[in-house]
């Protein structure tokens, strides 16, 4: 039985859909019922999947949500800490208000949720994994408070490694730019100045699909993944493998 978090769009709709089709029962959380509805339609036929609308930055909306997903089934065994989103700017240029929605989300709803789902981990050893983004791992350019929320993350699945280890494994998966959204698909189009930019970065020439982070997600929770705690992967087409610098060699220098 696995619970994803942010699971109305992009990483969360296909980590929903993975686990659909691996055979768990899903219960997808978000804010917002209707994109938790057009999940469930993309997941395949006759799939045991359930929506449950709460905020992951309310703790008291996101525990209830998690102690009636764990009563109605059974057991919890997997969470998956998904929700967040980014909005630009650098330290003074990113609003206030941003700032803390961000921190409300991105950082307080992985807390809230975690604290939430131990208890109900504990019982079956389980997991879980948060999804963090390469902005964890390595500075952006004017995403100061974005980077924040992410390095919190990473820190935490660091924290909860260690505390939980004999009971739960916590891991995280760290995406790189995944194409989650239209306004993504266009920016990053064959031929359009970004996408030129961001091949010059990423060794593999392509931005990531969420089925990509979501394969990698499974497998954390999978039994595959039994001895793994406290581990970081990247899901980014090697663009950590840098240092930052161009190539000094390319044949079209």
């Amino acid at each position: 039985m696995a619970i994803i978090t942010g699971a109305g769009s992009g990483i969360g709709a296909a980590t929903a859909q993975r686990f659909a089709a691996d055979g768990y029962i899903v219960a997808l959380v978000g804010r917002t019922p209707e994109t938790l509805q057009d999940t469930i339609k993309e997941c395949p036929e006759n799939a045991n999947v359930h929506a449950w609308a709460a905020d992951v930055s309310d703790v008291a909306a996101i525990t209830a949500a998690i102690n009636d997903v764990a009563e109605r089934f059974g057991r919890v065994d997997v969470l998956v800490n998904n929700a967040g989103f980014a909005i630009p700017g650098a330290v003074d240029q990113v609003d206030l208000e941003s700032y803390q929605s961000m921190m409300r989300t991105n950082a307080d709803g992985v807390f809230f949720a975690s604290r939430a789902a131990l208890p109900h981990l504990r019982v079956v050893h389980g997991c879980i994994v948060n999804v963090g983004a390469v902005s964890a791992l390595r500075g952006d350019w004017g995403q100061a408070a974005y980077n924040m929320t992410k390095g919190a993350v990473k820190n935490l699945t660091d924290a909860m490694a260690l505390d939980h280890g004999r009971e739960i494994r916590v891991n995280a998966v760290h995406p790189g730019v995944t194409l989650t959204k239209p306004h993504y698909r266009n920016a990053l189009a064959e031929g359009t100045p970004l996408r030129e930019r961001f091949v010059d970065r990423v060794p593999m020439g392509r931005p990531g699909e969420p089925e990509e982070v979501a394969a990698v997600i499974a497998f954390l929770a999978s039994p595959d993944a039994s001895y793994l705690n406290g581990v970081h992967i990247p899901v980014d087409g090697g663009l950590t493998a840098s240092n930052g610098q161009t190539s000094l060699y390319r044949s079209d220098n």
